[in-house]
């Protein structure tokens, strides 16, 4: 099963030139504990972003660059190969475009829904909202370290 993994806030933005546009620890804490021992799928830009392969689970990039390496990772070039496993859940986590390619294919989201606007200049894709189901909405804690109201969600497919 192909899931996302991801934050957005209340307007699709998930990103800001290849970072993230706020600094929200138990999003990052979430997204450890939902990836962790599982296989994470991102594009270049992604990794380039985060610097180096996440432990605990199998780093793998998508890039159309045959020549790109990245130390600790598997880089494929198509989609197909992700598919092709037979993992019981396969986590994606970035950035738009990787999104994208993915969207007729994804079962399950876990989104951090973060309740502000922030600038930036990457969105999540459009999607029929119709076609999804919520399965689970936990509220997160808003504390001097996480400054932000934010709620966890899972959304599966119908």
């Amino acid at each position: 099963m192909i899931s996302y993994v991801f934050a957005m806030d209340e307007n699709r933005l998930i990103g800001d030139r290849n970072d993230l546009p706020w600094h929200l620890p138990a999003d990052l804490q979430h997204f450890k504990r939902v990836t962790m021992n599982k296989p994470i799928v991102m594009g270049r830009k992604t990794f380039q972003s985060i610097g180096k392969s996440l432990p605990g689970r199998e780093n793998i990039i998508l890039t159309r660059d045959e020549s790109f390496q990245a130390e600790g990772c598997t880089v494929i070039q198509s989609i197909d190969q992700v598919l092709e496993r037979q993992e019981e859940e396969v986590c994606v986590i970035g950035g738009a475009e990787v999104f994208s390619l993915f969207m007729p294919h994804v079962q399950r989201m876990y989104i951090t829904k973060i309740n502000e606007s922030f600038h930036g200049d990457t969105y999540f894709p459009e999607y029929d909202e119709s076609e999804w189901k919520l399965v689970s909405e936990t509220p997160g804690i808003v504390d001097e370290k996480n400054k932000y109201s934010h709620d966890f969600l899972v959304i599966e497919k119908i």
